[in-house]
Parts: structure tokens; C-alpha cells; sequence
């Protein structure tokens, strides 16, 4: 397996381990099999992004993490979106995110979550490799796939303490649908400046266009 975040893995797991009152001989047990478990079942590349049935291992992941980075005192940021097509508007905007605290996870729309909000054609790639593609970025800790058609469920599992959007959000568009569910825990939702002109539904209308020109 991929013994990528092997390492996160040891230190999560003891820390909530020593968090519940474990003896430190008892922590490095627990921690050492977890570690183990997690390389056997092939490491960062499964945990982050698994296939569409196993949602209970992504939330599972974004868990470890987020206790990790709460054990240490840390903020945790979220965002979410469909990310069909990553482009530098969804780059600006996760790099935004991400210095917003210590560690980003990405709420991901489900293929048929995008296909709802966007159309039977949508989208252009699916859920495992956007998944794989965000994982891949240096500013996101771990990505969840969802369902439904608002990343609500997901947050209130999560509990994230900063929830990130932008788009049309940042031009005084209309108010943030997650901000309500945000101060039930305490948290709050940040909007940060989003990259006019980018976005995947012009980069298809774009594509497109120049393939009927070229026919």
C-alpha cells in the first residue's frame, strides 16, 4: 500500500487515544495498528478518495484529520463545490481556504449530486477522479464526497470551524446557505475573492464552440 499519511494516521490516533485517557503504552498500541490497517488498505490514495460506496471511510478520514489538527489547538477550514474540470478559479479559492487555518477539507459533490444542480450532461468527470485530482493539491487534507444537493449533512457531521465559499457569493450575490447551520457550533463562514472570468461552464461553451467552428 501507499504509506503516504501513515504517519498523520500514528499521531491521530494516539492523540485521541491519550485524549480518552489511554496509557501512553496503550496509545503507541492503538496507534502502531492503525497505522498498519491504513497501509494494508492501500494507504492515502483509498482513504481520499474511495469509491462511491464507501463515503463512511472518506468522513472517517476528514475525522482523523480534523481531531489531529483540534488536538494540536488548529482551525479547521471546509469548502465544497463540484469541482468538475479544476481550474485555476477553483485553485485561487482552495489556496484562499486553506490559509485561512490548518487543514482544508473539500465537501465534493457526488456525480449525481452535479448532475441534479447542473444538468444530465454534467459532469465531465466523475467523482473519483475529481476526488483524486483535489487530493492531489498541496492546500487539501482530505476530500468527502456527498449526496445530497447542499454539503449541510456532511458539515454537521464535520463540524469545520470556518466554512469557505466564493463565486458569485463575493460579488454580493445572494447569502450563503450554510451560514445558519455554521452558527450552530460556533462557527463562521468566510467569502473570499473569486477569480472573475473562470469557470467550467465558460471553459465548456469555449471547447465546444471551437469544435463546431473546426467541423
Amino acid at each position: 500500500g501507499d504509506t503516504c499519511g501513515a504517519g498523520d494516521r500514528f499521531a491521530a490516533t494516539a492523540a485521541l487515544a491519550l485524549a480518552s485517557g489511554a496509557l501512553v503504552s496503550e496509545a503507541v498500541q492503538q496507534a502502531v495498528t492503525a497505522a498498519t490497517e491504513y497501509v494494508a488498505a492501500g494507504g492515502v490514495t483509498v482513504a481520499l478518495a474511495p469509491p462511491a460506496d464507501k463515503p463512511d471511510r472518506q468522513t472517517e478520514e476528514a475525522s482523523r484529520v480534523i481531531a489531529r489538527v483540534r488536538a494540536q489547538g488548529g482551525t479547521v477550514v471546509a469548502t465544497g463545490g463540484c469541482f468538475d474540470l479544476l481550474h485555476i478559479g477553483h485553485l485561487a479559492t482552495l489556496q484562499a481556504a486553506r490559509k485561512l487555518g490548518d487543514c482544508l477539507v473539500v465537501c465534493l459533490n457526488s456525480d449525481s449530486s452535479v448532475a441534479a444542480l447542473k444538468g444530465p450532461d454534467r459532469p465531465l468527470t466523475g467523482q473519483g477522479d475529481r476526488a483524486r485530482l483535489l487530493a492531489a493539491l498541496d492546500c487539501v487534507d482530505a476530500v468527502v464526497v456527498f449526496d445530497e444537493p447542499t454539503p449541510e449533512a456532511v458539515l454537521a457531521r464535520l463540524r469545520p470551524d470556518i466554512w469557505v465559499k466564493g463565486g458569485d457569493y463575493a460579488d454580493g450575490g445572494p447569502d450563503l446557505p450554510e451560514a445558519e447551520l455554521m452558527h450552530r457550533w460556533g462557527g463562521q463562514t468566510v467569502i473570499v475573492p473569486y477569480l472573475d472570468g473562470r469557470s467550467t461552464t465558460r471553459t465548456i461553451a469555449a471547447a465546444r464552440g471551437h469544435s463546431e467552428g473546426n467541423s
